[in-house]
C-alpha cells in the first residue's frame, strides 16, 4: 500500500494560473500546506513522522495543489530531515535545475534520480510521484557521495551552503557547472497534474 501526498490550497490564488511563489509563503503557510485530511480523502492514508498523507481525489486536486513545493517537502519527510524554507527552497532549486518549473513532474521523476526508476543515468520515471520522493530520499540516505548534502539537510543549512554540496556532488555529471546552470531563483509554484500523484 502506496500512501501518496495530499496538500492545501495555494497561499496565493491570486497569481496567475493559480502559482504563488516560495518567497510569498510564510513557515506557517508552508507548514499548513501540508494538511492532516484522511476526512478529505478518499485513498489510503498513513502517518509519516507526524504527517498524514492521502492520495487526493479529483475533487481535491486543483491548481495551486500538489505542487512542486508539496513535492519538496514530500522528500524531507521521507528523509526524516526538517522542511524548513532553507531545505525545501533548495530542493525547488534543484527541481527547476532539472526540469521546469512548468512540468516539474515530467516522468514522475522531478530530481531526474537512477535509484529505482529503471534510468541509470536519471532518465528513468516513477509510476507515481510519492514513490518518486520516497526513492530520492532513499538515493541521498544510502550512498555516501552525498553526506554532505544530508547533513545540510539536517542542519537547515544556508541555500548557498546546500547546494554547493549538491554541485560538488556526483548527482549531475555537469555539476551544474558548479553553479553556472544551477537555477538559484525564485521558483514559481506549480501544481502538477492529477495523474502524476
Amino acid at each position: 500500500m502506496l500512501p501518496v501526498f495530499l496538500i492545501g490550497p495555494a497561499a496565493n490564488a491570486d497569481e496567475p494560473s493559480g502559482m504563488t511563489f516560495a518567497s510569498s509563503i510564510s513557515a506557517g503557510q508552508a507548514d499548513a500546506q501540508i494538511a492532516s485530511a484522511a476526512a478529505t480523502a478518499s485513498g489510503q492514508s498513513t502517518d509519516r513522522d507526524g504527517y498524514t498523507v492521502n492520495k487526493p481525489t479529483e475533487a481535491t486536486v486543483a491548481p495551486g495543489s500538489s505542487t512542486n513545493k508539496d513535492w519538496a517537502a514530500l522528500v524531507l519527510v521521507d528523509g526524516g530531515w526538517p522542511t524548513t524554507d532553507n531545505n525545501v527552497t533548495v530542493i525547488l532549486q534543484w527541481m527547476d535545475s532539472e526540469n521546469s518549473p512548468q512540468s516539474w513532474w515530467l516522468r514522475n521523476n522531478p530530481l531526474n534520480n537512477g535509484y529505482g526508476s529503471g534510468g541509470g543515468a536519471g532518465f528513468g520515471s516513477y509510476p507515481e510521484l510519492v514513490t518518486a520522493a520516497r526513492d530520492a530520499a532513499i538515493n541521498l540516505s544510502q550512498n555516501s557521495v552525498y553526506t554532505e548534502i544530508i547533513a545540510d539537510f539536517a542542519a537547515s543549512a544556508p541555500v548557498s551552503t546546500t547546494v554547493g554540496a549538491i554541485e560538488a556532488s556526483p548527482w549531475a555529471s555537469s555539476h551544474y557547472g558548479y553553479g553556472s546552470i544551477w537555477h538559484g531563483v525564485d521558483v514559481p509554484i506549480v501544481a502538477a497534474d492529477s495523474s502524476a500523484w
